[in-house]
């Protein structure tokens, strides 16, 4: 049985990121073309398809990682801060889109809470990605 850890991760999170682009639950909000990711970034993304790489992105983390609560995930995701002449600083990422991404992903049944400790996958959430990492292996072997 193929899982999460028998694919590569970019080729991974590329394929879950096209599947939930025809999930009706997850769609991108109109702010997210406006918003920066984190403090530590000037700009914002330059991905028009940005919001689903994250939300796969978050879905292999809590996959992996969970369960785990939206500071840990804003950590995982931080970057330094460029402060000029001073030494850089670690800046956490945006609270409000990886809450607003793992809201989403609830909403598809992807990911549960479990009360106090954070969100963790569904097992729908978790044959979801191992059907597409069954199929991105394939695609290596094929």
């Amino acid at each position: 049985m193929v899982t999460v850890y028998d694919v590569r991760p970019n080729q991974l999170i590329q394929a879950v990121a096209e599947e939930l682009k025809e999930t009706e639950e997850i769609d991108q909000p109109d702010w997210s073309l406006f918003v920066k990711t984190s403090s530590a970034k000037e700009r914002p993304p330059e991905q028009e398809d940005w919001w689903y790489m994250r939300c796969a992105s978050l879905l292999r983390k809590v996959y992996i990682d969970g369960p785990v609560g939206v500071n840990r995930l804003r950590r995982e995701y931080s970057d330094r801060k460029d402060m000029g002449h001073a030494p850089d600083h670690s800046r956490p990422a945006s609270g409000k889109i990886i809450r607003v991404a793992l809201q989403q992903l609830e909403d598809a049944g992807f990911i549960g809470k479990e009360k106090g400790e954070g969100r963790k996958v569904t097992s729908e959430g978790r044959s979801f990605l191992d059907n597409i990492s069954k199929k991105v292996r394939e695609g290596y072997d094929g």
